[in-house]
């Protein structure tokens, strides 16, 4: 059976997916961006096989997200960088993580925690309107059919859904 190209669909979150939805990449890009950044140092901080990071490395960078750099010459070895567009997908990230400690870190807590260079502090990211800076969430916001969705301007717009209401979430 043949995988469905995400990649094809006329949707970002579906081509996002294409690149990052695969349970390995998102975990491979985390410890790059920790400096994790050697095959052999990403094998045995993830416990995955030889030939499952090979493959994924490889989609990564022939998606962009990631570069190989030689750093040694005899015998030919390399470690990955993110690239900007890998920078900005670690961006997406963070957001999983707000929502992973909020939801899933239990009594233990986040297991990591995330310092804010420009004031110093422990945070995390919030996001905000690109154009009035105001919170943006979920209940922020309308759906509307976008110039790449092939709908014209008079076509339907996708309903919203109801958020739970905030008093059911758990503290």
């Amino acid at each position: 059976m043949q995988r469905t190209r995400f990649g094809d669909m006329a949707c970002s979150i579906a081509r996002t997916l294409d690149v990052a939805g695969e349970p390995w990449s998102p975990l491979i890009l985390r410890d790059v961006f920790v400096g994790i950044s050697r095959f052999d140092q990403l094998q045995a901080d993830l416990g995955i096989s030889r030939k499952v990071l090979t493959e994924r490395l490889r989609w990564l960078e022939d998606s962009g997200v990631l570069e190989r750099h030689r750093y040694s010459e005899r015998p030919a070895r390399y470690e990955y960088r993110l690239t900007a567009k890998g920078t900005e997908l670690v961006e997406v990230l963070m957001v999983m993580v707000r929502w992973g400690d909020r939801w899933t870190a239990g009594e233990a807590g986040p297991p990591v925690l995330y310092r804010h260079r420009a004031c110093g502090r422990v945070s995390h990211v919030e996001l905000v309107c690109a154009h009035c800076r105001e919170p943006m969430g979920a209940d922020d916001i309308d759906v509307e059919a976008g110039p790449g969705s092939g709908l014209s301007s008079a076509a339907g717009r996708p309903g919203r859904r109801p958020v739970a209401d905030a008093a059911h979430a758990p503290p």
